[in-house]
């Protein structure tokens, strides 16, 4: 960590406001800043700071965390008038952990490094969950040294972090990451609906497999989501369909076919088409139960 552990943390989404309370609970100096900034208020009391400018915050910290909804914003931030680039000191560390599209991260590393900062993408796995409680997966791309100057704050957000490669490492693992998701959703999603059209408890076999070679975190969290048939939020709809599409876009790059997460993709489309574009990607089951 920087010699004045003074953090900025830029984004306080569903994901970035639970951990800049747990930046805050583990004594760091924040300062934050929202695009709505009623939403750091409850961070107050706790003592952060809210800038009242991206260029104010940047100027004020050592390390810059961005948790942002996805790439555009996270270029309009990094590269926007008064944004990240124009005003970043040298040795100042930016982490992304969001998850960007890997062709933009690499350019916005390489620049970050132009200008004699330092770049580390940091997606996360988890959900909200995670957030609160610091269990995140974070998987990171960077030059070794950035990494283990990010690591000692990797590690109060974070329960397992791996240091995958270079810079861009991080968003590839998190791209397949999405994709492994995605896809066990609709997995989960489907069998639970057999279940319950042959006349199963959905709930009852889930408590089966549960332990057997179809275990899984999601069938554990999520199915349990899919049976009670409510779904709290962790992850929106909109962002899994996002990820998977950005997935499928970096396989377009590298002219790799990925059939089922493109028909996954799809079945997303559907539910947001439906109606539900802001449940918790769970609700995927509802394409297929009544």
């Amino acid at each position: 960590m920087q010699k004045k552990q003074a953090v900025g943390m830029i984004g306080l989404g569903l994901m970035g406001l639970p951990m800049a309370k747990r930046l805050l609970d583990a004594g760091i100096k924040l300062t934050v800043w929202n695009r709505t900034p009623e939403k750091a208020e409850s961070l107050l009391s706790d003592g952060a700071k809210l800038a009242d400018s991206i260029a104010s915050l940047v100027a004020s910290v050592d390390t810059v965390i961005l948790m942002l909804a996805n790439t555009p914003v996270v270029e309009a931030i990094m590269r926007g008038p008064a944004g990240v680039l124009e005003v970043l000191s040298p040795d100042t560390l930016v982490i992304d952990m969001g998850t960007t599209a890997v062709i933009n991260t690499k350019a916005m590393a390489a620049d970050v490094i132009s200008v004699g900062g330092k770049y580390v993408d940091a997606p996360v796995s988890g959900g909200v969950i995670g957030a609160e409680n610091g269990s995140l997966s974070i998987m990171a791309g960077g030059p070794a040294e950035t990494f283990n100057d990010a690591l000692p704050l990797l590690e109060i957000l974070g329960g397992k972090i791996t240091h995958v490669g270079d810079s861009g490492s991080g968003q590839i693992a998190k791209a397949a990451n999405q994709v492994i998701v995605g896809l066990t959703i609709g997995a989960v999603a489907e069998g639970l609906a057999l279940a319950a059209a042959a006349g199963a408890d959905p709930a009852r076999v889930r408590q089966a497999l549960d332990g057997g070679f179809a275990t899984s975190r999601i069938l554990q969290v999520h199915g349990e989501r899919m049976v009670r048939q409510e779904y709290p939020l962790g992850a929106r709809c909109t962002t899994q369909r996002k990820d998977l599409q950005q997935a499928l876009e970096l396989a377009e790059s590298l002219g790799l076919e990925l059939p089922t997460t493109e028909l996954c993709r799809d079945q997303y489309d559907r539910l947001i088409a439906s109606g539900d574009a802001d449940l918790d990607h769970a609700a995927l089951y509802k394409l297929y139960k009544a």
